[in-house]
């Protein structure tokens, strides 16, 4: 039985080059070898010649072909979730030798739902806002559908949303990826299951995210699919309430991690969902012109604070 990394690939392990892990990273966000080529300026047959390096140097897939994409396996969104603060850091470094510090004036304004703007979003603004005194901030609390009307419009420079976004005014830049947790009161009869299964939630009394959120569609369609039913008690529509919910004790439910993953209390019990629902919280911002330069640096500071709520 293999117990262990031999030698031999530790030696190959550590000729792992920056460039390699660029192209998987940029094929984990853009899902095709040409758009990864594009995004990082070489050409298609240099990205397949790069990913096959990799997995020759790890020893297991990346990708599955599925309908013309790359789908990343595990492994690979795993080593990807642990990039996103290296190459921060990387950015971080080359801006500070081609450039000298500098804070930033004009005015910017920012938008996000009630959950991002109200648990992840202040105390960074105001780290960001001594950085930068002359900086003028605008900050609004909008739901989803507003907040993306109101980019696509030009009256916000950035917003943050973990809804699904497809519309030509609105252009998107990665933030975070997460997959649902379920949410469990500290003593439920669930809490000492390992991972939630659509099957353990059959007629458990359920907290539901309200319908205009793009994950409700997605959670109704799993349980939709195995046959089974959701005991809705309660319809919220704020991550926030659906917490406070589960916290007395009413009720269980599946929600995005993100932010409030550290912040649930002892009363409150995680556990991982099983099959995985998907979530991307993204920058949105207009597509109709360039992002002004504090807008670009905001959005480099909100990156390096993922690294104390991921």
């Amino acid at each position: 039985m293999k117990t262990g990394i031999t030698p031999a690939e530790k030696d190959r392990r550590s000729g792992i080059t920056l460039r390699e892990l660029e192209v998987l990273q940029a094929l984990v966000d853009v899902g095709t070898a040409i758009n990864a080529a594009r995004r990082l300026g070489i050409s298609q047959s240099a990205v397949s010649r790069r990913l096959s390096q990799l997995e020759d140097r790890l020893g297991f897939q990346l990708f599955m072909r599925s309908g013309g994409r790359l789908v990343p396996t595990v492994e690979a969104l795993s080593i990807n979730e642990q990039l996103t603060p290296v190459f921060d850091t990387l950015a971080r470094i080359a801006n500070h030798a081609d450039q000298p510090e500098q804070a930033y004036s004009g005015v910017l304004s920012i938008v996000a739902p009630p959950t991002i703007a109200h648990r992840f979003l202040p105390g960074r603004i105001a780290v960001f806002k001594k950085q930068n005194p002359d900086l003028q901030i605008t900050f609004d609390v909008l739901a989803s559908d507003s907040l993306m009307t109101g980019i696509a419009e030009d009256r916000f420079d950035i917003a943050l949303s973990d809804s699904n976004v497809a519309h030509e005014g609105i252009r998107s830049e990665l933030l975070l990826k997460t997959q649902a947790i379920c949410v469990l009161p500290r003593h439920h009869h669930l809490a000492s299951f390992d991972v939630i299964r659509p099957e353990d939630l059959h007629e458990e009394a359920f907290i539901a995210l309200s319908r205009r959120h793009s994950s409700r569609a997605a959670i109704d369609r799993i349980f939709d699919r195995a046959g089974l039913r959701l005991n809705i008690v309660i319809e919220a529509s704020t991550n926030v309430s659906v917490t406070e919910f589960v916290r007395e004790g009413l009720g269980v439910s599946l929600l995005n991690p993100f932010p409030l993953s550290h912040q649930m209390g002892d009363r409150i019990i995680v556990r991982p969902f099983l099959p995985a629902i998907d979530y991307v919280t993204n920058f949105l911002l207009p597509s109709s012109r360039a992002p002004s330069s504090a807008t670009l640096a905001f959005m480099q500071a909100m990156r390096s604070g993922l690294e104390h709520v991921s």
